[in-house]
């Protein structure tokens, strides 16, 4: 099921002219609504055809306004799953239908903030354009040489 907004909830994160939703999400769905509401804008989805439900804007939002409608097998007819993201960890509360919570909580790093290596430690490759080998190929992929066709 494709995310939406809950209007009562977004404030547009302050009136940014990007907001956390717009930020993160991986095909550009979501985007600000300044002018029917210019006191309080809000974020909408676009697209929701086109949302890959990767539950990005729900976990990022920090007024928890994003939601998606989960399907049955992962959470039952009128339960519903909230995310609460930290800056380490985030804690997925589920409620089922009769009233009673579980709550996950999960780490979403594995290294320190900024200390990422978005090479993982390879060097660049060859860096000829027209070569078959991608980045850092092919000493990631710990072979001297990889085939050609």
């Amino acid at each position: 099921m494709p995310s939406f907004v809950i209007v009562e909830k977004c404030d547009g994160c302050k009136g940014q002219d990007l907001t956390a939703c717009m930020h993160i999400c991986p095909n550009d769905l979501m985007v600000l609504d300044a002018e029917t509401n210019p006191e309080k804008p809000f974020a909408y989805n676009r697209d929701p055809s086109m949302c890959w439900e990767c539950y990005n804007c729900v976990k990022i939002c920090p007024q928890q306004a994003v939601d998606v409608r989960g399907y049955a097998d992962f959470v039952p007819m009128g339960a519903s799953v909230v995310p609460l993201r930290g800056s380490e960890d985030i804690m997925w509360t589920v409620k089922f239908r009769n009233g009673s919570l579980k709550r996950f909580k999960f780490p979403i790093r594995t290294t320190p903030e900024g200390t990422a290596q978005p090479l993982g430690g390879y060097d660049e490759g060859d860096g000829d354009l027209n070569s078959v080998n991608l980045m850092t190929e092919p000493a990631s992929t710990g072979a001297d040489i990889l085939p050609q066709l």
